[in-house]
């Protein structure tokens, strides 16, 4: 096998692909074999140390393939099936891997590999957003920081999904236009009148929910685009993290709730990854999510995706090719 690996954290640059030897699967374990493996912001901060990690490591948590060879006792899987998955651990830029079976999901005809690489995490991080954590209800407000990348374009739409009125916020003219052409409502460029332009849009009133996975950069911003009593879901550090808080401006901007919430203690068991995974596949499958694969790289060119995630040079989804 061929697989990403880096031995310090640091810049794109520490990111190597190594030879390897892959055993035969253990109990309960499949060997899969990549045909696409996604690219998400998560990965950035594994590898820059944001989320610490064991050295060395490989990298990635979602990807798609054919399984290989199953190991003893896994029964409802078998050689020639087409799966994905996006729960970790992390290891999946690889050009095959090892992975529990209990971590891996079936692929409906409807649902490529490389769409199912693209979208599973980004659309389970949308999924327990919307439905389990915000609980948006038909007619409130939403509004979406980033909206144009791989996470804002699939809470875009399924915020449409639900009945609620978006207002999608992105770095430039263009990258508005995409998310209002995924369904957003309205539109705003960045820029130090956010707030003020949320409020124009809203009556005054302000939005009940902001997904923010900007973090330093846009927080405050997020706080003063809310309704009273509204919540501010931060759910990512694309700036960089949000850092030390006076929570009591909770209390000064209007009986704020916010909240830090992550992927991973929303798909805690087998059946929350069943039923979960398999709403966000089925929607993808019916047409109600459509995934946008703006970037496709070759495995062995890591470090550039990288560098363009980071650089805010990609829309929308991106997945590494292996081989």
């Amino acid at each position: 096998m061929q697989s990403i690996r880096f031995s310090a954290p640091g810049g794109p640059e520490v990111l190597r692909m190594e030879a390897l030897s892959l055993p035969q699967p253990e109990a309960g374990e499949v060997r899969v074999r990549h045909t696409a493996v996604g690219l998400n912001f998560i990965d950035t901060y594994h590898r820059t140390g944001l989320y610490p990690i064991p050295m060395p490591s490989g990298l990635g948590l979602e990807a798609a393939g054919v399984i290989e060879a199953v190991g003893p006792g896994v029964e409802t899987l078998r050689p020639g099936m087409r799966i994905g998955y996006c729960w970790g651990p992390i290891g999946a830029y690889a050009t095959h891997r090892n992975i529990a079976a209990g971590k891996v999901v079936a692929l409906p005809d409807g649902v490529s590999d490389e769409v199912a690489a693209a979208v599973l995490l980004k659309g389970c991080t949308a999924e327990f957003l919307v439905e389990r954590c915000a609980r948006v209800r038909p007619g409130q407000w939403a509004l979406v920081q980033a909206a144009a990348g791989g996470v804002g374009l699939l809470l875009v739409q399924w915020l449409k999904h639900v009945g609620a009125h978006v207002i999608a916020v992105a770095g430039s003219d263009a990258k508005v236009a995409m998310a209002t052409a995924h369904g957003a409502d309205h539109g705003i460029v960045q820029s130090d009148t956010l707030a003020a332009q949320v409020r124009d849009i809203t009556g005054g009133r302000g939005v009940d929910v902001v997904f923010d996975g900007v973090g330093k950069a846009t927080f405050e911003a997020s706080l003063d685009s809310l309704a009273r009593r509204g919540l501010n879901i931060s759910y990512g550090n694309a700036s960089g993290a949000v850092g030390a808080v006076d929570f009591g401006i909770l209390a000064r901007k209007g009986s704020l709730f916010t909240t830090r919430p992550t992927l991973f203690d929303y798909y805690t068991t087998r059946e929350e990854i069943e039923r979960h995974a398999g709403r966000v596949l089925d929607l993808v499958a019916s047409g109600v999510l459509k995934v946008n694969i703006d970037q496709r790289y070759p495995l062995a060119d890591a470090a550039r995706a990288h560098a363009d995630l980071e650089g805010r040079r990609t829309t929308g989804s991106t997945v590494l090719v292996p081989g």
